[in-house]
């Protein structure tokens, strides 16, 4: 490495100076530290070069690049290095703090990180736990497909709230979403729209809360981000004549021939209120059928005590117990629980015309029944096993007795309207003479048989048990 200086560093100069076998640098003779560094290759860079710590031998030399010969004029070039200098004669280091910004962390490194340490909830009554293995699953997922695809090459302390709002818009737009083959007979199917940008902001401020705590970063960029973080509040459920209807939607597509436990599992969620994966994947150790109640030991909320009415304990007694699974819905193959219910769902809903209906929708339902029908809300939350923790604090309290035989109540309020037991009540029972009628009709139902009067009779057991 050579270096020389013998004149002021002028455009003639730098145009004039020509490549050698080796690097070699031309010093300004007016700036002290600011020269014109050039490769044999002929690139030529302006450089500013420096002791850092107050100057001194022992301490570290420095050179800070400023930019290329032609990018930046030598007056441009002459005033950042004296910017650069001036900070040095402060006491402050530009080219430690350059060297330490090229070596932060990028948001892709980030969330590998998180995936490998940070996948824990961090607030409720399960903070420090592992998240639940399909909530690890999908919150990887929405990384993969959605941040790192718009954020990842980005360094962690750059990240700006500006940047988290152009996130959200872009997933929001569908910029993200893609239909490729992954595999044999595998695809992946990525959407996008504004629900996926609300989860998706809300994975990446857990990711930087996360950095926080590893003091990676000094500030979380989404906190400040003009951006929606929660959901949709769900107001969708079932009115008693909707009921009837998905009930004999049911029953039609019992008399196809449709799997059994299918129909199990869609019944059980409307006498329940339970999650999707708490019915199909319940264990027979979680069913407790002497107390009548589900005892779940891994819900959305952890540990939960769930009190069944006579209509769902009827349907679970008439389960077969399958030798060797310890699911009461087990799959046809393997040694998983049954999933063949999405098919059976979706027809369901169309025979019954209820388009849009989720099985969240029979969740929102029974609690609604529960309200509609005069029952506590301690009761409801206790039948749902609410997570919000001032419900919870109310729940604490209640009996498991009553709230059972709040459940009987409700669900032989429902059991009747999926059975069509209600609208036949509308239909024939005059205002005159009700409970006569109402008798009449209840007993030509069960002397013709069938289903009708084996539901009839769940109900009549689920009302008397009630009272």
């Amino acid at each position: 490495m050579g270096a020389r200086s013998t004149t002021k560093l002028t455009k003639r100069v730098c145009d004039n100076v020509e490549a050698e076998a080796g690097q070699f640098e031309v010093w300004d003779s007016e700036l002290a530290g600011f020269g014109l560094r050039v490769m044999p290759s002929g690139v030529k860079s302006f450089i500013a070069r420096y002791r850092s710590d107050g100057g001194g031998r022992a301490s570290t030399r420095r050179t800070y690049t400023l930019g290329r010969y032609g990018a930046l004029t030598v007056d441009q070039a002459r005033k950042s290095a004296k910017a650069v200098l001036g900070a040095v004669a402060n006491g402050a280091d530009p080219g430690a703090k350059r060297n330490a910004k090229r070596g932060e962390m990028l948001v892709s490194d980030l969330c590998k990180l998180y995936e490998e340490r940070g996948c824990f909830v961090q607030r409720g009554k399960r903070m420090g736990e592992p998240m639940k293995p399909l909530s690890k699953q999908y919150t990887l997922s929405r990384m993969q497909h959605h941040i790192l695809p718009l954020l990842g090459r980005k360094r962690v302390g750059d990240v700006r709230a500006a940047d988290v709002e152009q996130m959200v818009r872009d997933i929001s737009d569908g910029k993200t979403a893609k239909d490729i083959k992954s595999g044999h007979r595998k695809r992946v199917i990525v959407r996008g729209g504004e629900g996926a940008a609300r989860k998706a902001v809300q994975d990446l401020s857990a990711i930087f809360s996360f950095a926080m705590r590893y003091e990676l970063v000094d500030r979380n960029p989404v906190a400040t981000a003009a951006v929606r973080r929660t959901g949709n509040q769900r107001e969708r459920f079932l009115t008693l004549a909707e009921l009837q209807r998905l009930g004999k939607a049911f029953n039609e597509l019992e008399a196809e021939g449709v799997s059994p436990k299918a129909l199990n599992i869609m019944r059980l969620w409307t006498l329940t209120g339970c999650r999707r994966n708490e019915i199909a994947a319940l264990r027979w150790d979680e069913v407790d059928l002497e107390r009548g109640c589900l005892r779940l030991a891994n819900s959305k909320t952890g540990k939960s005590i769930r009190p069944l009415g006579l209509a769902a304990l009827t349907i679970l007694k008439s389960v077969d117990r399958e030798d060797g699974s310890e699911f009461v819905f087990p799959a046809g193959f393997g040694e998983g629980h049954f999933q063949g219910y999405k098919t059976p769902w979706r027809h369901a809903i169309l025979k019954a015309n209820l388009p849009g209906v989720s099985p969240h929708t029979l969740r929102h339902t029974m609690g609604s029944t529960a309200v509609s029908a005069g029952e506590a809300l301690a009761f409801a939350g206790a039948i749902l096993g609410h997570s919000n923790p001032r419900s919870t604090a109310i729940y604490a309290h209640v009996q498991h007795d009553p709230a059972r035989g709040a459940a009987d109540r409700i669900s032989a309020r429902i059991a009747a309207a999926l059975a069509g037991l209600e609208e036949k009540c509308d239909d024939k029972v005059s205002a005159e003479g009700d409970d006569l009628s109402l008798l009449e009709m209840t007993a030509s139902i069960l002397r013709e048989g069938g289903s009708d009067a084996m539901r009839l009779r769940t109900v009549l057991r689920a009302f008397c048990s009630a009272t």
